[in-house]
């Protein structure tokens, strides 16, 4: 099988479901996850579609703010690094070109932003 590059919505539905899958599988972050979440997979999955979809194909279906719902998770870089590690693996196992480089630019962008903030703001309510 020729990879070819993310180009449309079908390839964002992929990759999103790929890597949720994955995901919700994982020892370390898929009960984090599984917990939050609950039965609202179909919601979120939808909701990753669009900022991905806003994201990588510049089609604008997205609009609010990602890192809110993500404020008090009980994570720390380990989880973030497991993060990437899976979602690295998941675009390169389907897709290769320019857009799904910059699918990984951008992933890695927002692990390192959210656990900052994260930290950030922990460390502000433990003082």
């Amino acid at each position: 099988m020729t990879l070819q590059d993310i180009s449309n919505l079908d390839d964002i539905k992929l990759l999103v479901n790929t890597f949720y899958d994955k995901v919700q599988k994982d020892d370390l972050i898929g009960p984090i996850f599984n917990e939050r979440i609950l039965g609202r997979w179909p919601e979120h999955l939808e909701k990753m579609y669009r900022f991905w979809q806003t994201i990588l194909l510049e089609v604008h279906t997205y609009s609010g703010t990602p890192f809110p719902p993500h404020k008090h998770l009980p994570t720390n870089q380990s989880h973030f690094d497991r993060w990437m590690e899976i979602f690295t693996s998941t675009v390169d196992g389907l897709f290769v070109g320019k857009l799904a480089e910059e699918a990984k630019v951008r992933a890695a962008n927002m692990a390192y932003m959210f656990n900052y903030k994260i930290e950030y703001f922990r460390n502000l309510e433990n003082h």
